[in-house]
């Protein structure tokens, strides 16, 4: 029987490591492949993994496991489909997740073509996410299920991937705990045993976000508007819909803020920067309780402050996810107009799933929550487990 080929990402961090580490131990062939995503290092703060440590650390790892280990340079794609794509979006005021994308288009698209033309019968990474796999009218269907460790679970991250990608791909640390991991790697006195997990973009390392912006968004200077929790714009009147799509729209109505809604408290270098929810970087100072920022309007250049966390402008009931940006990694799950399916929901990496009910209409899907949410935020992945199985997911329009 010939050994299974496995083409692992190295990355240069404790988790991919151990993930090769353990596929050999499994009897797999596995070659680590370190993918450079970026050259330009003006816009990555001091030293923080630069990719060159990155590609060091991941090279001594494969040495120390005795497999082969090559580079391969993404960064023509990278910035085609990562960061245009960023740009893009926040020129339209809306938040876009890398990490979602990276996975979906470079580590589990690009990457994994690349993988596949040398041979490989799989592609493993270091995520904490499990697989699994369900025989249904002799079809096999592949499960993406979250990873046992509950602080570090990622599979957030890969709620865009389809049947096909689950199909040849490995993640062989799901079953761990990041203790777990970081143990294995020290009594293998692994290179990458203590490194600090790599924060900022995916393989871009600590970006200073606005920097990065501002080589392609030009700063303008605007005014932050502060809006008052009294705005007649929360008074929800006593309301009869005529239908339940005609209230879900209504709960996940966009609100439209304008000017003089509320009072000027301060300046900004351009709306663009900003996301909603964020309260760090408005530099204004003085209220009895911390801004956050409750919306950004790109076209008038305004952003719009509320007080406090629990300020009406923050919170909302409900989602919209039009057809277009709708995606379920279990299409056989997928429902019909009309259909409607209980769930825990997401609508950012971390955050305690919340009990939400889908609603399929003609142009899309409503994600209608038991309790408010805050800062549901246009271009951020919103995902939808079913017990501890992420099956679909969208972009929040």
């Amino acid at each position: 029987m010939h050994m299974k080929r496995v083409i692992i990402g190295l990355s240069g961090g404790v988790d991919s490591s151990v993930a090769a580490y353990l596929l050999k131990e499994q009897g797999y062939e596995v070659i680590g492949l370190f993918m450079k995503n970026w050259h330009d290092d003006s816009v990555t703060i001091s030293n923080e993994c630069p990719w060159l440590d990155d590609s060091n650390d991941a090279m001594l790892v494969a040495e120390k496991l005795g497999i082969p280990f090559q580079t391969v340079d993404l960064s023509e794609q990278y910035k085609e489909r990562i960061v245009d794509y960023m740009f893009q979006e926040y020129e339209k005021g809306r938040t876009p997740n890398p990490d979602v994308l990276c996975n979906r288009e470079i580590k589990f698209d690009v990457f994994m073509d690349i993988a596949l033309e040398l041979g490989a019968d799989y592609v493993a990474t270091g995520h904490y996410c499990r697989k699994g796999t369900i025989e249904k009218d002799g079809q096999k269907t592949y499960q993406l299920l979250a990873g046992i460790d509950g602080n570090k679970d990622q599979s957030y991250f890969l709620c865009q991937l389809s049947q096909e990608q689950l199909s040849k791909s490995l993640f062989p640390i799901g079953e761990l705990t990041k203790t777990e991991v970081r143990e294995i790697a020290s009594k293998l006195d692994l290179v990458t045993a203590e490194k600090k997990d790599s924060q900022g973009l995916c393989f871009i390392g600590k970006v200073k976000l606005p920097d990065f912006l501002q080589q392609q968004l030009k700063p303008k200077e605007g005014v932050i508007v502060e809006i008052p929790k009294e705005q007649e714009l929360y008074n929800d009147v006593e309301r009869t819909f005529i239908s339940e799509e005609d209230k879900l729209n209504y709960l996940s109505r966009k609100l439209q803020y304008k000017r003089d809604y509320g009072k000027v408290v301060g300046k900004h270098q351009g709306a663009h920067y900003f996301t909603k929810g964020q309260r760090k970087g408005l530099a204004v100072g003085g209220t009895p309780e911390p801004l956050f920022v409750i919306d950004t309007d790109v076209e008038e250049n305004i952003i719009y402050t509320g007080q406090g966390k629990n300020h009406p402008g923050l919170l909302k009931k409900a989602l919209f996810v039009t057809n277009e940006e709708l995606h379920w990694v279990r299409e056989d799950l997928a429902l019909k107009v009309g259909e409607t399916m209980q769930v825990k929901a997401r609508i950012r990496y971390r955050q305690p799933l919340e009990e939400a009910t889908l609603h399929k209409v003609e142009s899309g899907l409503y994600v209608e929550f038991e309790n408010f949410q805050s800062a549901i935020t246009e271009g951020q992945f919103v995902a939808w487990y079913i017990e501890d199985e992420l099956v679909g997911s969208g972009v929040i329009s």
